[in-house]
């Protein structure tokens, strides 16, 4: 595939763009009669460089050509823009090309609707998170036909070729939306020689300094760095050779880290170019699956392995269909990163989904299933990207049910996310996990391999203090959908009480008087939003006084709701409250969704699932609309290595609290490889950010400190 990108990069006439189509695509009727026709529909249309703009669907066929063989992505690659570009129509490509290939454009037409629909303008300084929205979109437009997303991936690539053409911050803005929504897709889809070149095409726009100081020791250290490599290639072939395979029958490449890769490695580590144990790599290609076996014990007992890194993607493959044995070796004070996989295993890596139109061969191991598995977001923007950045930027684990069915899941996910996996009611009923036969909780995080088994409840249970501990987006949408209907229904039930202590009412008239105006659907607004409340308080007195006539003054008089804060609440309420006080069922948190019940003058605050809370709420006890105050301290996200000696975290949590830093949340040793690493989240008071670095800085090496609340963590 690099080489193809050397290619295209070098091409800037229409003769020379069709020459490599053809050396691709062999002359065929069909994709003749579409270039004929796309010629035609782009004819005096010229693309930002000045070039003529057929030449980009002409390199896009190619690029397609080259990752599926198959005619109709190819041909739907050559006329992806005409529906969007030129006079003809959807219809115009059916009667021309059949059903599949409009379909295929139409789709491809769609996504680029929904792009500059829902895509801010390059010029913005927004955050990139309708992107992330788009992206959504985008997916479930396709999963009727997932060659639509490949012809897509082929034609981002090229248009990340040509990216030079247009203003920086168009280059920006292109090139986050290519990291964050493209090269997960690729990745998904099992198609690495497109998502490593998406990924480092990106880094060089993003983040240019990165690229640069990469670049500059990648290409200073060359001479070397390829003799090494060399050097053992040539090492390990004498090996395999000598232990009964012929030369003919496997053949190994050599490889240097993609830049990106490396940049992720650094910053995940905390760690300098230097430091980078994977740096180079050798992947071992074979006939048979069992050959992989024989090579991987050559290597193994030749070269001292690193046992920690050793996975086998053959035995249990990647959900996008991914097989390779991993492992990582030394060799003369060289660490080295060996794959083995078979030829048909090599194809499905570079190519993936797309291997199965290439190469026709037969049933794959690709499941699309996390394609629907998306679906299950909603229209938050920040969450999805929360919940999508958990699916798609996250290693894999394979877990087992007891009947030996197999599920992949992000690395860190729990029981409770494995019963999520199962079915939708399956999470929602599940009361306990069994796991490798041992009764554990549902927040048991699970390994490769684990074999559960999930017991169920007769009816759902709510857990929504536990969104945060599940990582996977179906499981936290499944279970924010049960709490947000839980929390709708005792919303709406408050939301008489509120009103019938405002009004002075007995809540059996407020109930009759909402049944009336068929107010039931957004009755439970009256609880959370204040404008809301008053306009139905308003809207009930007016209605009331018109109908007593002159009687209006025995009516409820005015009633004018004054905001009133008490600690840390604020009430909006007619009547006097002096104190707060909390009952001894529940202790809410700053933060958490409540409710305020009045006796005389004081507010009762609970927590909104407290089960006293509830049979007060059905009981119609008076109630008050209450909201917490708001945060007066930012909070920051830091990821810090702490020296590595006895004592170093509480001294470091000695030094934050000097600092007058409030933790919220601490993680440490998570990370088997860096088990100094510290996670946490923590208030402080407000000032300059780059001085608490600094400060922070003084006792812990500082891998990432952000605001917490900033959604892109930028």
């Amino acid at each position: 595939m690099q080489e193809l990108v050397e290619k295209i990069r070098s091409i800037h006439e229409v003769e020379e763009a069709t020459q490599l189509l053809y050396q691709i695509c062999p002359h065929n009727p069909k994709i003749e009669e579409a270039l004929t026709f796309a010629k035609e529909a782009h004819k005096d249309q010229y693309r930002k460089s000045g070039e003529p703009y057929i030449i980009h669907p002409i390199l896009v066929a190619a690029i397609t050509g080259y990752v599926t063989a198959e005619e109709e992505m190819v041909i739907a690659a050559l006329l992806h823009d005409v529906v969007e570009d030129t006079s003809f129509t959807i219809e115009d490509i059916k009667s021309r090309f059949g059903q599949n290939v409009a379909d295929l454009v139409e789709g491809l037409t769609k996504i680029v609707e929904i792009r500059s629909e829902e895509l801010i303008p390059s010029s913005s300084d927004e955050k990139l998170i309708t992107s992330a929205l788009s992206f959504r979109k985008m997916l479930i437009a396709s999963i009727k036909d997932v060659r639509v997303l490949i012809v897509k991936l082929c034609d981002r690539l090229h248009n990340m070729l040509t990216l030079d053409a247009l203003p920086p911050n168009k280059q920006k803005r292109i090139a986050e939306e290519t990291l964050v929504v493209y090269a997960p897709i690729a990745h998904r889809l099992g198609i690495a020689s497109i998502k490593n070149i998406l990924e480092d095409l990106s880094f060089f726009y993003l983040f240019p300094q990165e690229y640069k100081k990469i670049d500059h020791f990648i290409s200073s250290h060359k001479l070397e760095l390829q003799m090494k490599l060399n050097r053992f290639m040539e090492e390990v072939k004498k090996r395999i050779v000598q232990n009964g395979l012929r030369a003919d029958e496997f053949e190994i490449l050599g490889r240097i880290k993609h830049y990106y890769s490396i940049y992720l490695k650094m910053q995940r580590k905390g760690i300098s170019i230097e430091e980078v144990l994977d740096l180079l790599a050798i992947r071992v290609l074979v006939r048979e699956k069992l050959d992989c076996y024989k090579v991987l014990g050559i290597v193994h007992t030749n070269f001292k392995p690193l046992i920690m890194r050793f996975k086998d993607y053959i035995a249990i493959p990647k959900e996008n269909g991914y097989q390779t044995i991993h492992t990582t070796v030394f060799d003369d004070a060289s660490i080295f990163e060996v794959q083995i996989r078979t030829f048909d295993m090599h194809r499905t890596a570079e190519f993936g989904v797309a291997a199965h139109w290439k190469y026709k061969i037969g049933q794959t191991n690709i499941n699309l299933k996390w394609l629907e598995n998306l679906q299950y977001q909603n229209d938050n923007i920040e969450e999805f990207y929360e919940l999508v950045k958990n699916d798609l930027f996250s290693e894999d684990i394979s877990v087992f049910s007891p009947k030996g069915d197999l599920f992949t899941l992000p690395r860190g996910a729990v029981a409770l996310d494995f019963a999520y996996a199962i079915h939708t009611d399956v999470g929602n009923r599940a009361k306990a996990a069994y796991i490798n036969k041992q009764k554990s909780t549902l927040l048991s995080e699970l390994k490769n391999g684990d074999i559960v088994r999930i017991e169920l409840a007769d009816e759902p249970i709510l857990r929504c203090s536990w969104i945060d501990a599940v990582k996977t987006s179906k499981a936290k949408e499944q279970m924010r959908t049960l709490c947000r209907q839980k929390y709708k229904e005792i919303n709406a039930k408050a939301a008489i009480n509120i009103l019938a202590t405002e009004l002075r009412i007995h809540p059996k008239q407020i109930k009759k008087w909402i049944k009336e105006h068929e107010l039931q659907s957004s009755l439970h607004r009256i609880a959370t939003e204040l404008n809301f409340l008053k306009e139905i308080k308003n809207r009930y007195l007016s209605e009331y006084r018109k109908s007593k006539g002159m009687l209006y003054l025995l009516s409820p008089k005015h009633v004018k709701l004054h905001k009133k804060e008490v600690e840390n609440f604020i009430f909006y309420t007619s009547h006097t409250i002096s104190k707060v006080e909390f009952d001894y069922c529940c202790h809410p948190k700053h933060g958490d969704e409540i409710v305020a019940f009045k006796k005389d003058t004081t507010a009762i605050i609970h927590h909104k699932m407290c089960h006293k809370a509830q049979e007060l709420i059905d009981r119609g006890e008076p109630m008050l609309f209450v909201e917490w105050k708001k945060d007066s301290m930012p909070r920051f996200k830091l990821i810090a290595l702490l020296p590595d000696k006895k004592g170093a975290l509480a001294d470091f949590l000695l030094y934050l609290g000097k600092l007058d830093v409030n933790i919220k949340t601490i993680e440490l040793g998570k990370n088997i490889e860096q088990t100094n690493l510290c996670e946490m989240e923590f208030e402080a008071p407000l000032e300059d950010m780059e001085i608490l670095r600094k400060k922070i800085a003084q006792k812990a090496k500082i891998i990432e400190f952000i605001q917490a609340n900033d959604a892109y963590d930028k």
